[in-house]
């Protein structure tokens, strides 16, 4: 690596670039609209709440059938803008013949937290990937377990930064400052790729020109406990369906979700942002904003694309104590970037982004609530011998759970073909009997942890922690 010279960004002047850029620092107008957006959905969530005292029949049960219409358009929607998939006989994303010498070069960035136990298995399937201009960088933020020691004995050639303990995004600020290579890869210390991901990654870059930042695709294993099996089932299909909905979004070009777990960007235009928040407690998706942000506003007409090809598996939660933090963490940092951007939301100057996308966004901020109103409803209206209401209610929950089923064993078959992976019959049994149990087992937890999240978002409270990691012994081939 080279020294920073005077040109070159510091991780002082990726700050500023921060201040400048981020709507987190601007005391404008639009503080007034974000809480009317708020509160608006709040509202409504009240009013349909209070028409179980009120109103009569299946209507009594309003919060449900809104949740339940709410998600299934989304779902028809989704289904409607991933249907080329299969009409392709080509992976359509990162597939491109590019020359090699065409293909840029790329600055792999690991933020570590004590994650001395991960890191071996990371790196060994990392390394063989690199390029002869390739620069990979771990940033040591802090840690108390001997991360620095275990590196400087086992892995002398890799670039190392020892940072004072501050956090992920800071972590990755003071890396993103060092590097000079065209292309930034974040890569969590515990998420191992495939052997051709960073390959897949590289080509699919020098294909796009406009690109300037790729969700790549993660494959959820969990560490072994009582539960895993069922955690890891369960996280495994809704990642399945994440990743068919980033492909819905993408080709709106309203794509927000990007995990930093395995993630490339274009250093230039990362660097021109602000780099990541340090403030946000995802910092990944809140990043996202800022590029389309900077985008719109410049007319750059700047992409963020996922890639199909580009895999990784990651360490997910596998107990209930872990998965409820981490559902906490992400739902409070989505409520902060939810917030942040209520400029941006129902504004026709930000396309899809503005239009469509941050509205959606914000009905969701309070869909987990929706969702945990109408089972605590049903519940009460069972207790209560409220029959007209429990029976219609639990006839249009089961008619929901039915549906549900046919839209994710679509999205097993247009993952699969996206990946490059097809899907055999057992996966598509697995796939459905996890969604027939999801209403009252892995929804009702998701749903928990995002209200547990508004908690969070309300007092500012959390720390960065680490995954159980999973024996190497024990990790799937992809």
């Amino acid at each position: 690596m080279q020294a920073p010279s005077a040109q070159e960004p510091t991780a002082d002047g990726i700050a500023a670039a921060l201040r400048q850029i981020s709507p987190r620092f601007r005391e404008t107008g639009s503080s007034l609209r974000r809480v009317l957006i708020f509160a608006g959905i709040i509202s409504l969530w009240v009013a349909l709440t209070l028409a179980a005292w009120f109103a009569h029949g299946i209507l009594a049960w309003a919060t449900g059938l809104v949740y339940v219409a709410y998600d299934t358009l989304l779902l028809v929607y989704v289904a409607s803008r991933t249907a080329f998939v299969l009409r392709q006989h080509s992976v359509p994303a990162g597939t491109a013949a590019v020359p090699l010498q065409a293909t840029p070069g790329i600055g792999i960035l690991i933020a570590a937290y004590n994650e001395a136990p991960a890191l071996p298995t990371t790196l060994e399937a990392l390394i063989p990937q690199l390029a002869a201009d390739d620069v990979l960088l771990v940033v040591d933020d802090g840690s108390g377990d001997g991360t620095l020691a275990m590196l400087a004995a086992r892995y002398p050639t890799v670039h190392v930064l020892a940072n004072a303990h501050g956090g992920k995004a800071l972590a990755l600020n003071a890396g993103l400052a060092q590097l000079r290579t065209e292309l930034v890869v974040t890569l969590d210390a515990d998420t191992r790729l495939a052997p051709d991901a960073l390959a897949a990654l590289r080509e699919a870059f020098a294909a796009d020109p406009a690109m300037v930042a790729a969700s790549c695709v993660i494959r959820p294993v969990c560490a072994p406990s009582l539960f895993s099996g069922l955690f890891q089932g369960f996280q495994t299909f809704e990642y399945v369906g994440s990743f068919c909905s980033r492909i819905a979004w993408m080709r709106a070009d309203a794509l927000l979700l990007v995990s930093g777990a395995f993630a490339g960007f274009r250093r230039e235009a990362l660097v021109r942002v602000g780099g990541f928040d340090p403030q946000c407690l995802v910092e990944d998706y809140e990043l996202i904003h800022r590029l389309h942000r900077y985008s719109h506003d410049r007319g750059l007409g700047w992409r963020v694309c996922a890639v199909g090809t580009a895999r990784a598996i990651t360490d997910a939660p596998g107990s209930l104590p872990s998965f409820l933090r981490q559902r906490r963490r992400w739902f409070a940092g989505f409520l902060q970037t939810q917030y942040w951007n209520g400029d941006m939301t129902f504004n026709p100057r930000y396309g899809n982004v503005g239009r469509l996308m941050l509205p959606i966004k914000a009905f969701d901020t309070l869909q987990p609530v929706f969702g945990l109103t109408a089972l605590v409803l049903l519940a009460g209206f069972a207790s209560l011998g409220r029959i007209s209401i429990f029976v219609p209610a639990l006839l249009v929950l089961g008619a929901k759970t039915c549906i549900d089923v046919g839209f994710q064993l679509w999205w097993v078959h247009v993952y699969g073909r996206w990946t490059g992976q097809r899907a055999g019959p057992a996966r598509l049994l697995r796939a459905a009997l996890t969604v027939l149990a999801g209403p009252f087992s892995f929804q009702l937890l998701r749903q928990v942890g995002a209200t547990w999240g508004w908690a969070i978002f309300l007092t500012g409270r959390h720390r960065w922690g680490v995954t159980a990691s999973v024996p190497v012994a024990e990790v799937p081939a992809q």
